[in-house]
């Protein structure tokens, strides 16, 4: 232990700078050091070579890298106070209405059994099984409502003329 604070604690300064360098920020370069410190002291025993510093500014350099990837797959970090309002949200239009409007409106459309199925599974977010223990009937037919019911949901909001239920037309009496 006395060997590996001999060689590393001078190195830490060192460390810093070139992890600073690399994040370009230092709280995050901080945090990159203290992991590199972790994997040099839990993996000391591991080492190969004899020069600590060059084994330790390795493992610096593969943690950064994979940070700055893992930052570009996800995303910078943006906490929530930082976030502008009309970034988060905006407000509805008359579109957003009239479609919710036709959605409804094509789900009162379906059959009760069909109707039931769809919106147990897709808004209150039920699993298959478990829409069948609530209405009572196989899961096969908790599948072939389900399905029956999207594809004519698909059938009514693509064609509302042909989807809607007839329509009854008043006599014309003279």
């Amino acid at each position: 232990m006395d060997d590996l604070l001999f060689q590393i604690e001078p190195i830490i300064p060192a460390l810093r700078r070139y992890a600073r360098g690399l994040m370009r920020d230092a709280s995050a370069a901080d945090d990159l050091v203290q992991d590199c410190l972790e994997r040099v002291i839990s993996h000391w025993h591991r080492r190969r070579n004899s020069d600590a510093r060059t084994w330790a500014f390795a493992i610096l350099h593969n943690l950064a890298i994979n940070r700055m990837r893992q930052t570009a797959r996800r995303g910078q970090h943006v906490t929530f106070d930082e976030v502008e309002e009309r970034l988060m949200s905006h407000a509805p239009t008359q579109e957003d209405g009239l479609t919710r409007a036709d959605i409804a409106s094509a789900i009162e459309q379906l059959p009760e059994e069909q109707r039931s199925v769809l919106l147990l599974v897709s808004v209150e977010d039920f699993s298959y099984s478990e829409v069948a223990d609530i209405l009572t009937i196989p899961v096969g037919t908790v599948m072939s409502r389900l399905s029956r019911a999207r594809e004519r949901l698909k059938q009514i909001l693509e064609n509302p003329s042909r989807g809607a239920r007839p329509v009854s037309h008043l006599r014309r009496v003279k």
